[in-house]
């Protein structure tokens, strides 16, 4: 999106290869922490995730200002606070285990 259909540069390779392993990178650790964490936290950690990740990739469009970015991904982690908090809410306990 950042290049617009213009040549491919050395520049667009690296920063698709190193957006693409700080995401990789950022999701192993989200996918290692949240689960120790309660059903709240989990849920908002989750959804601050997606919030980044898509404001990061809905900002790199030239036609988006950065406040409709921030708007869009608040919205899209509001969206995935609510469904992952109850996912968590209807499969584990207080503590965090799992049920049933």
């Amino acid at each position: 999106m950042d290049r617009d259909a213009g040549p491919i540069t050395g520049w667009n390779l690296l920063f698709g290869f190193v957006t693409a392993f700080v995401f990789a990178a950022l999701f192993l650790a989200v996918q290692t922490v949240a689960p120790r964490l309660r059903r709240e936290p989990h849920a908002l950690l989750w959804a601050a995730f997606a919030g980044c990740a898509f404001g990061f990739l809905y900002s790199q469009a030239p036609q988006h200002s950065v406040l409709r970015s921030a708007v869009m991904s608040a919205g899209i982690a509001a969206a995935v606070f609510a469904v992952a908090f109850y996912r968590y809410y209807t499969h584990e306990d207080a503590q965090g285990h799992r049920v049933g």
